[in-house]
């Protein structure tokens, strides 16, 4: 077992996010987090990474730390815009990794190069990454998340903005990162159409209540139905 929280409770800005919430992710699971606005999505994330307290209950993590956590947030106009190379941006990825060092160790290069092979990015390593179509910029972006760990990634919508082409392929790299690299993922989406198909378990956050278990189980509740209801489109949280 990778990660096992029990009895989560969380708040954002005072208020509660969500309350008594249990789940746990085996090596390889592949997440689905779901939620209206608010249901505490990304709060959840924040606690994972230790960048937030539980309010109670408890959050466990096995054999890594919050500081092998690749982690990808929502896309914003600085990142963007950010002046670096590709292969700049994705060493980067690996300052977190084993305490202060003012260069990079040729451990960590390695690591950079084994990312940019497997996001078939060599072509354009040496570009500008502020020059890069918005696809391109995401497959950088999971790269460098990916110099923190092999084990967990967390994705908070890593499809937004992108064309139709583009997020499918996005889709596509995504699984292939977790079925045959074995890299355990947690995605926050509101693009339940197309995101649902590659996930084996999801956690959908509500006010009341919440859900968690496989796939086909979440397809059966309330929940879906009115995730279909209202078009599939979930909204972004807190």
């Amino acid at each position: 077992m990778l990660i096992e929280c029990k009895k989560l409770s969380m708040s954002y800005e005072g208020v509660t996010a969500f309350s008594n919430v249990s789940f746990s992710l085996d090596q390889g699971d592949y997440l689905l987090l779901l939620g209206e606005n608010g249901s505490g999505k990304s709060t959840l994330i924040k606690g994972l990474l230790g960048l937030k307290q539980a309010a109670s209950g408890k959050i466990e993590l096995n054999g890594i730390t919050p500081r092998q956590i690749g982690y990808l947030p929502q896309q914003s106009p600085a990142q963007k815009d950010f002046p670096a190379t590709v292969r700049e941006v994705i060493l980067s990825g690996c300052l977190g990794s084993g305490g202060f060092c003012p260069f990079y160790t040729r451990e960590q290069k390695k690591t950079a190069d084994k990312c940019i092979h497997h996001l078939h990015l060599e072509d354009i390593q040496k570009k500008s990454f502020r020059e890069l179509s918005g696809g391109q910029q995401q497959r950088v972006l999971i790269a460098r998340a990916l110099c923190a760990t092999d084990k967990l990634l967390l994705l908070d919508e890593p499809v937004t903005g992108l064309d139709a082409v583009v997020t499918a392929e996005m889709y596509d790299l995504i699984n292939h990162l977790n079925k045959a690299h074995n890299v355990t993922i947690i995605m926050i989406s509101h693009d339940l159409a197309n995101s649902l198909k590659y996930a084996n378990k999801v956690l959908h956050l509500s006010a009341n209540a919440s859900f968690f278990g496989d796939t086909e189980e979440y397809v059966k509740t309330e929940y879906y139905k009115n995730m279909i209801k209202g078009g599939g489109n979930i909204g972004y949280s807190c």
